[in-house]
């Protein structure tokens, strides 16, 4: 877990280059597969057809508070999607799709992920299998596990719950992972496909769905808008840069050696946080009416009772009043990223099966 940060420090700003390069990237990793187009058109008003949001609604802010993209009731259509496709499943040919999790080591964040993905697989009738490892075990020991995972045909997914203990080479073992069961979406295949117009990766990273997925069901245009991503990480940054070309954004992807990523900021309609510091986005940061998603997720202390409180990379107090609509953390991009783990789990069961 990222070491704590105390509260009386929560507003106080964050020196970009000297935290950025210190920090971990982790989120809960965990579009809704084949039925979400390739590039999303939306209609002459600018209103996705499934928004939430009534026909008529502007994106912009003419008063003190931004309207909230909350992700909880996207997640639970998409799990009710999910159910129903495999409730039909098991009835027509007696199967369901199988989910296979690997964790190394104590962490107590990592452990918390799992106990969330298990949870919402059983909710929605997906099998899970999780196979831990002490920490102090070998990167053969790892990657014997994952190959039997391979070998296995009753199952479809494999996620390998990051981060991994330093003495163990992350990119080795999410290589041998086969491409068709990476339900995370980190394989060099799917991510080299995901770069590449017109090609298919077998999955894309659940968090970049599930930021597109929300930009989309919200009427949030894509096409030609000018985007921030701040932070490059492989689970979320990078691949969401990538996804969102494929939609015709302009994209900034700014990092630890970024010059001027304020302003560079300042000037895009959407800015997308995943870098792991709490409120290291500012207010002024934002143009007023910018679309704002918060990916980031830390735990932040209070230093008078000691209690926890999970906060993103965006100071929300300060976005908001400038913001025309922000993800809130939590319950924004986290609720769709589990869920769009569920939809990956059942296309990669339903492509063993061979439904269409």
């Amino acid at each position: 877990m990222r070491k704590a940060l105390h509260f009386h420090s929560f507003f106080e700003p964050t020196p970009w280059h000297k935290t950025l390069k210190k920090t971990l990237h982790f989120h809960s990793c965990t579009f809704l597969g084949p039925n979400l187009p390739d590039v999303w058109t939306p209609k002459e008003n600018n209103t996705s057809p499934h928004t939430l949001l009534p026909q008529s609604f502007q994106w912009t802010n003419d008063g003190d508070s931004a309207t909230i993209l909350e992700g909880k009731a996207i997640a639970k259509e998409i799990k009710l999607k999910v159910a129903d496709e495999i409730s039909k499943m098991k009835s027509e040919i007696g199967k369901f799709p199988r989910l296979a999790v690997v964790l190394v080591g104590d962490r107590k964040d990592s452990h918390t992920f799992i106990h969330v993905k298990k949870k919402a697989c059983e909710k929605v009738g997906i099998g899970t299998v999780v196979s831990e490892l002490p920490q102090s075990c070998s990167e053969n020991e790892l990657l014997d596990v994952v190959s039997g995972f391979n070998d296995d045909q009753d199952v479809h997914g494999i996620v390998v719950q990051l981060p991994l203990p330093q003495h163990l080479d992350e990119e080795r073992i999410m290589n041998v992972i086969r491409p068709e069961k990476d339900v995370d979406g980190f394989h060099p295949l799917n991510i080299g496909n995901l770069a590449i117009q017109g090609r298919k990766p077998f999955f894309i990273p659940c968090a970049s769905k599930s930021c597109i997925e929300l930009l989309h069901r919200h009427g949030v245009e894509i096409r030609g808008k000018r985007i921030a991503i701040i932070g490059r990480s492989k689970i979320a940054g990078l691949p969401t840069s990538l996804l969102l070309q494929r939609h015709h954004a302009t994209v900034s992807l700014l990092h630890a050696y970024t010059k001027n990523p304020a302003q560079i900021t300042s000037e895009a309609d959407i800015v997308i946080a995943d870098v792991g510091i709490p409120n290291i986005v500012r207010g002024d940061w934002i143009k007023k009416g910018a679309v704002v998603i918060d990916m980031g997720t830390n735990q932040v202390k209070d230093s008078n009772s000691g209690v926890f409180r999970v906060t993103g990379d965006v100071c929300f107090e300060e976005a908001v009043k400038v913001a025309s609509a922000i993800t809130p953390v939590p319950g924004g991009i986290g609720p769709v990223t589990i869920s769009m783990l569920l939809s990956n789990s059942l296309d990669s069961a339903k492509r063993a099966f061979g439904i269409n």
